[in-house]
């Protein structure tokens, strides 16, 4: 049984940092693609940042330049490093594990908990 399980989240101010992490239950390089989608209110949810087993990276265009994604194949973590954080980036952010597209629509078949960001002005 896969498990995802996020950490991190919390309030901070526009403009701060925010490390989110995903410890994963065994190892990540199972997973062809593992990544972030966050969820903001009223909104649908949406991928972040995906990162595959060759190390192929794909931004959300809302946190290019800004998030950074990682992963740290002794621990079987995978991060999301937010900088320069803004009010939009206010969502619950979720950790996903075999994350794949649907026509346009990235998908992903194993799913953390979710953790909240909230970011203040």
């Amino acid at each position: 049984q896969v498990q995802l399980v996020e950490s991190g989240g919390g309030l901070v101010q526009a403009g701060e940092s925010l490390r989110l992490s995903c410890a994963a239950s065994g190892s990540i390089f199972r997973f062809g693609v593992m990544g972030w989608f966050r969820q903001g209110p009223g909104k649908q949810r949406e991928l972040v940042a995906s990162l595959s087993r060759s190390d192929s990276i794909i931004y959300g265009d809302a946190v290019k330049g800004r998030f950074t994604v990682s992963r740290d194949n002794a621990k079987d973590i995978v991060y999301l490093q937010m900088n320069s954080l803004k009010l939009e980036d206010t969502a619950v952010y979720y950790c996903a594990a075999d994350i794949y597209y649907s026509g346009i629509y990235p998908r992903a078949n194993y799913w953390g908990q979710g953790t909240q960001v909230t970011v203040s002005s």
